[in-house]
């Protein structure tokens, strides 16, 4: 299967704020891990997608109120039962990359038992493949 890349935008409101005036960890990354899901789960059901690990957020620059960023997501690593999506963020304005990070899926039966997905991700594209050897070495 191809690498498909899924695009969620957000508004930076007051509200997603810390107290330095940026945007909060904990709001970034529910926003990260819903941008994850959101590709995983496009290659499956998503009540068979559950949340296992967020393999870090890396932010580069702060996020400030008012921006609209890009959640760019593609699942580059597909196991038996896990699925690792790779999220990238950047200023939708200005294409200015912001952070980026890892998530782990696990697809599960109905009773939230691991069961095998049968997906394999092939990719081609230099990047592509860079992005797999870093899922796999977390």
């Amino acid at each position: 299967m191809k690498l498909r890349t899924h695009v969620v935008n957000h508004l930076v409101r007051s509200e997603d704020l810390n107290h330095h005036g940026t945007l909060f960890a904990g709001k970034t990354a529910m926003w990260v891990v819903e941008s994850g899901f959101i590709a995983a789960a496009s290659l499956t059901h998503p009540e068979h997608i559950v949340c296992l690990n967020i393999h870090g957020m890396l932010f580069k620059k702060p996020i400030r109120n008012g921006q609209v960023v890009r959640f760019e997501s593609r699942v580059v690593l597909a196991g038996k039962t896990r699925l690792v999506s790779y999220v990238q963020v950047v200023n939708n304005a200005d294409d200015d990359f912001l952070l980026d990070g890892f998530i782990s899926f696990i697809h599960v039966d109905l009773q939230g038992k691991p069961v095998p997905h049968g997906i394999v991700i092939e990719a081609t594209d230099p990047e592509d493949v860079a992005l797999q050897e870093r899922a796999r070495a977390l």
